[in-house]
C-alpha cells in the first residue's frame, strides 16, 4: 500500500509535467514543444486567447496524428521566430481527386486538416506561415499571416485546397505559393491578398489544374526594389498550369515597381505529352478565363504570353503605365466586353495622367477582339497595335480619343476588321495627326463597315 504523502507526491508530480506540457501564451516562453505535444497527442487543438511564441516548425504529421485541426477564435497569435513554416501539415495522399485513387487512410484518418481564427506573424526573414504537402481537403478560414516569407507554400502534391475569409498581409515573400506543386482542384475566395513583396498568387511550374480566384482583394503585391512580380502569375515554365478562372476581384498597384503586372500568364510550360504532338519547344498551356475583375495602377494590367485558350471578358481597365493589355505568341484567344479606359478620378493621385494604357497583340492566331471600349490611349504608336497576326476577328469595337493610329493592323493576315467605330474627336489641338486605321504589309483581310475619323 502506497502512503498517502506518497500518493500527494505522485499527483503532484503529475499536475507539474501536465502543466509543462501546456502552452503558456506569453509572447515570452518558447511554446514550440507544447503545441508539438497536444498535436502529437490530441490531433484537434484549441488554443485560448494568448501570444505563442515559435522557434521551429511544427510538424502535423497526419498519418500520426490522424485528424487534425488549429483552432482559434481570432485572438490566438503564433509568433515564428525559426526558419521554416510555423505549421507544417504532411499527409500521404499520392493519388488523383479521384476517389478511387484514394488509400484507405487518407479517408479513414487524414482528411481535411483545418486552420481557422488565428494569426501568424513572423519573427525571423526565413519564416513562413503554413505548408502543406502530401494533404487532401486542406482548409484554411480566417487566417492572418504577416511578416512572414511566404503566407501560404504548397509544395510536392496537394489536391482539393479551399483558402477564404483570410488576410495574407505584407509578407516578404508570396502570398499563396503553388511551388513546383501536383494539385488539382484549389479555391482561394473572399480573401485580402496583399502587399506580399514576392506576388499575391504565384503558381511556378508544377502541374496545376482547376485553380479559382473569386471575390478576393489581391493589390500591391510587388516590391519596388525586388524582381518583377504580379498580383496574380501563373508561370508554366518547368510545368504546366491550366484551368483556371480569376473571377471578380480587384487587382492593382503599384506602378512604382518594374515589370509589375496585375496577372501575368507565361504559357510556356513542358507537358511532354503536348509536346510531341505541338511540335513546339514549349507548350502552350492556358484554359484560363479572366472576368468581371476590376484593374489599374501597375505597369502592365493583363499580360499573357505562350498561351493558348485565354478569355478576357467584362473587365474594367486603367492605368497600365505601359500597356493596359499584351498578348503575345497565342492561340484561341477572346478578349471581349471590356471597358479600357482612363479614370478621371485617379487624377488626384499625383501622376499628371503619366499612364500610356492600350492593347498589343502580337503574332497571335485564331483569336477575337469585339465589343470592347479602349478610350484615351496616350502616347503609343496605335491605342490598338496589332502586329504579325492571323485568323483575327476584329469586330464592333469602340477605340475612341487616342494618340497615334485608334487601330493598327502590320503584316496581319487573312482576318476580318469589321463594324469598328474608330475616331478621336478631342479638340482639334489635342486631336491625333495619325490616321484612325493604318493597315501595313498585310494580305487577304476584310476591312469593311468600320467608322473612321473625327468631326
Amino acid at each position: 500500500m502506497f502512503s498517502k504523502s506518497f500518493l500527494l507526491l505522485l499527483l503532484t508530480a503529475g499536475s507539474v509535467a501536465l502543466a509543462q506540457e501546456q502552452p503558456v501564451g506569453d509572447g515570452k516562453t518558447d511554446d514550440t514543444a507544447a503545441i508539438q505535444h497536444l498535436f502529437d497527442t490530441l490531433g484537434s487543438v484549441k488554443l485560448p486567447k494568448g501570444t505563442y511564441l515559435l522557434t521551429q516548425t511544427v510538424k502535423i504529421d497526419l498519418a500520426k496524428t490522424g485528424f487534425a485541426a488549429l483552432t482559434g477564435d481570432g485572438t490566438v497569435r503564433l509568433i515564428m521566430a525559426g526558419e521554416g513554416p510555423a505549421l507544417h501539415f504532411v499527409g500521404t495522399h499520392e493519388g488523383s481527386a479521384d476517389p478511387a485513387s484514394f488509400k484507405p487512410e487518407v479517408w479513414e484518418s487524414q482528411r481535411t486538416p483545418m486552420v481557422d481564427g488565428i494569426e501568424i506573424v513572423g519573427a525571423d526573414d526565413k519564416a513562413d506561415g503554413i505548408e502543406a504537402t502530401g494533404t487532401m481537403q486542406i482548409t484554411l478560414s480566417r487566417v492572418v499571416i504577416r511578416e512572414c516569407r511566404h503566407a501560404v507554400h504548397l509544395s510536392v502534391r496537394n489536391r482539393n485546397v479551399l483558402i477564404s475569409a483570410c488576410h495574407f498581409y505584407n509578407n516578404k515573400g508570396i502570398g499563396v505559393f503553388y511551388d513546383n506543386v501536383n494539385l488539382h482542384q484549389s479555391n482561394i475566395v473572399g480573401s485580402h491578398i496583399s502587399y506580399n513583396d514576392g506576388g499575391g498568387v504565384v503558381s511556378v511550374g508544377g502541374n496545376v489544374r482547376n485553380l479559382h480566384i473569386g471575390t478576393c482583394d489581391i493589390e500591391g503585391n510587388h516590391g519596388k526594389d525586388g524582381p518583377p512580380s504580379a498580383n496574380v502569375m501563373l508561370d508554366s515554365r518547368g510545368g504546366s498550369i491550366g484551368e483556371v478562372a480569376i473571377t471578380g476581384c480587384t487587382l492593382q498597384h503599384t506602378h512604382k515597381s518594374p515589370d509589375s503586372a496585375n496577372i501575368r500568364i507565361i504559357g510556356s510550360g513542358t507537358d511532354p505529352s503536348l509536346l510531341r504532338r505541338s511540335g513546339r519547344e514549349t507548350t502552350r498551356e492556358g484554359n484560363v478565363t479572366i472576368t468581371a475583375n476590376v484593374f489599374s495602377d501597375v505597369q502592365v494590367n493583363v499580360e499573357v504570353r505562350h498561351s493558348r485558350g485565354v478569355t478576357i471578358t467584362g473587365n474594367t481597365f486603367w492605368e497600365g503605365f505601359e500597356h493596359d493589355l499584351i498578348v503575345a505568341d497565342c492561340d484561341n484567344i477572346v478578349i471581349t466586353g471590356n471597358n479600357f479606359d482612363r479614370n478621371p478620378r485617379y487624377l488626384v493621385n499625383g501622376n499628371d495622367n503619366a499612364e500610356k494604357n492600350g492593347i498589343l497583340i502580337q503574332r497571335c492566331t485564331d483569336s477575337i477582339f469585339s465589343n470592347n471600349i479602349i478610350s484615351g490611349v496616350w502616347r503609343q504608336r496605335a491605342a490598338v497595335d496589332v502586329e504579325s497576326c492571323s485568323r483575327l476577328q476584329i469586330s464592333h469595337n469602340s477605340i475612341l480619343d487616342s494618340d497615334g493610329n485608334g487601330l493598327r493592323l502590320e503584316k496581319v493576315t487573312g482576318s476580318m476588321v469589321v463594324g469598328n467605330i474608330i475616331r478621336d474627336d478631342r479638340a482639334e489641338e489635342k486631336r491625333s495627326k495619325e490616321s484612325s486605321l493604318s493597315v501595313v504589309e498585310g494580305k487577304d483581310n476584310v476591312v469593311e463597315l468600320n467608322v473612321l475619323g473625327t468631326k
